[in-house]
Formats: structure tokens, sequence, C-alpha cells
């Protein structure tokens, strides 16, 4: 094990991948030489070629329309689009045509396509550079949904992605690219399974489930509670689509309690669908109504104290959890 960044991860993970599979290359925006808008593919250029990093114009439909087909042709694409908010230009092709061509070709096309680039709000990035939206594509069938929040999660994940022969749905938190932990050494091939929780912090008083950067802010939100006593169970999903329901049923018999801290939108989000869902398997197991701590339904503004009010922080999941245990 040794310790490097969440980008630096990523990137490892998408070059043991080009070098082991030939098929595999990638498209995008500024990923050629430059090494990408956030230097997710800082070196390669020089490793692999234009052939297999090819630069784009900024036409989000065009180039995933073709990398659609190009995956159906089987290859393997990753498509770089920097910010998720960028790909909605092409809510069509990904909708319409990658997540329904496996079940219109009776499985005989797969669509072994990723789908990468960053979610969430931080850095005064503005409405427009800002969104998160993985609940969108959590409802339709046919798509994986990863949101890794450690450098461990960004290698092992990105690499079951490239292998998978189903669409994924890559998303990195901006703020989560630069934090550091634990990785395998580059000699030990470790994919990481979609649909597998993990249980970042273990606790018999609340389980918070909580997606992307929200982890990190819910973990210290359970450092200062356990001065207290509360001791909090942090769940990490990792992916969305598909989501482990086991892993959150089983904490929530042990604590009885639920919180679900999400920096996204509440109406219609995942912490309504993993409220439901428990509502509906696991309703006994209840002491307390299930709470969620969502962001400000609102745009994000541009205002750096505007951007930090609509989203929740240390305090606010403090304050969720301490109602809660009083409830």
């Amino acid at each position: 094990m040794r310790e490097i960044t969440y980008t630096e991860a990523a990137r490892e993970g998408l070059d043991e991948e080009m070098a082991r599979d030939s098929s595999v290359f990638v498209v995008g925006e500024g990923i050629g030489k430059r090494g990408g808008n956030f230097n997710t593919t800082l070196g390669l250029f020089d490793k692999y070629g234009p052939q297999r990093l090819r630069d784009t114009p900024i036409a989000e439909r065009g180039f995933i329309g073709m990398c659609t087909g190009a995956a159906m042709t089987g290859t393997r694409p990753v498509v770089d689009f920097m910010f998720f908010d960028f790909i909605l230009d092409a809510t069509g092709e990904m909708i319409n045509q990658i997540a329904k061509m496996q079940y219109m070709s009776s499985g005989r096309l797969k669509m072994p396509i990723v789908l990468r680039g960053c979610v969430g709000v931080g850095g005064s990035s503005a409405t427009h550079h800002s969104g998160n939206y993985y609940s969108f594509y959590s409802h339709v069938p046919g798509w994986r949904v990863v949101l890794p929040t450690t450098p461990r999660d960004a290698k092992g994940l990105l690499k079951s992605a490239i292998r998978s022969d189903d669409p994924v749905l890559f998303l990195e938190h901006k703020l989560l690219l630069n934090t550091r932990g634990e990785v395998p050494d580059p000699d030990v091939d470790e994919l990481i399974p979609f649909g597998k929780a993990s249980v970042r912090r273990e606790g018999t008083d609340v389980t918070a489930v909580a997606f992307g950067m929200m982890v990190n802010r819910t973990l210290e939100a359970a450092e200062t509670l356990a001065q207290d006593g509360i001791r909090v169970e942090v769940i990490d999903p990792r992916s969305v689509a598909p989501l482990d329901m086991e892993t959150i049923l089983e904490s929530l018999a042990k604590t009885g309690r639920m919180v679900i801290v999400d920096e996204d939108y509440g109406p219609a989000g995942m912490g309504a669908e993993i409220a439901a869902l428990v509502a509906d398997r696991a309703f006994d197991e209840l002491d307390a109504p299930v709470r969620r701590v969502n962001g400000v339904h609102t745009p994000i503004p541009y205002s750096p104290p505007l951007e930090a009010a609509v989203v929740p922080n240390r305090d606010t999941i403090i304050g969720a959890i301490r109602d809660l245990v009083a409830e």
C-alpha cells in the first residue's frame, strides 16, 4: 500500500486498463497533450498517442454518439466530459441509445462505455458546473452509476467500469480530487464490484448514509458526536445503481435510526428512494422517522458565501443527528 491522491489513483487505473486492453480509448475536450482539465489523463498522451487519447471539439452529443457506435463494435470508449452538467446535451443518446441498446438487440450488442466527469458543489463553479444529477440516471434501466469517495475506490471502481459490458457513469466529486488515501501497489489488480457499500465508520446509535463529498463531512460530524457518546455508523454506498440496500438495512437493524446526507436536491432524490425502501422493507426496525439532509433546492450560486449556505456542512449534519437521537 502507498498513499496517493484520488486523481492519481484513477489515472493509474486508466493507465493499467489501457495497457492491458488495446480496445480501450479516451475521448474528450483537452484530454490529449494537455492531460485533461483535472489531470485525469496527464502523461498518457505521450504513452498511447492521439489514436487512443483523442481531443474533441465542444460537441458532447456528437462524440458521445460516436462512442456509442464504437462500443457497439466491441471497443471500450471512455468519455471524459469534465463536468457532469455538460453531458446533459447528450441525454437523448444516453437514454434512448446507450441504455436501451442491449435490450433492443436481445443481448447481441454489448455497451462497454464509460462516461466520467466531475459532479458536486465547490470552488465557486456556479450553476453550470456544480450539478450532481446522479438520481436522474439511476432511474434509467441499463445504467451503472458509481460515486467513488476514496482514492482506492476511484481506482478499483474505474477498472471495474472499463471492464464492464454495461454502460457506466463514473462520477467524481471535484472536492475529492486532491484528497489522499492508501491504494494497493500497481502489481495488485484490485477490482471493486458495483453494488457493494463500504462501512466507513462503525457505530450503534445512528446509521448515516452519505454520498460523495458528504461522506467526508459526515465522518467529521461522527467524530465530533463521538465525544458526546453518540456512535454514528457511516455507510458509503459507492454506487447508486445498483444500490446495496442489504448493507444499509443491516446497519439500521443495529442502530434503529437513520439519516441520509446528500448535497443533491431532496425532491425525487436518492434519499427519498432509500427512505421509501426502508419503510417498505424495515419499518419495524425504525425507532424514529428517517431524516434527510440535502442541499437547498435552488440553482447553485457563484458567490462563495452563498455557495456554502446551500450545501450541508458538518454542523448541519451534527444538528440533524442530535435531533434524531432525541426523538
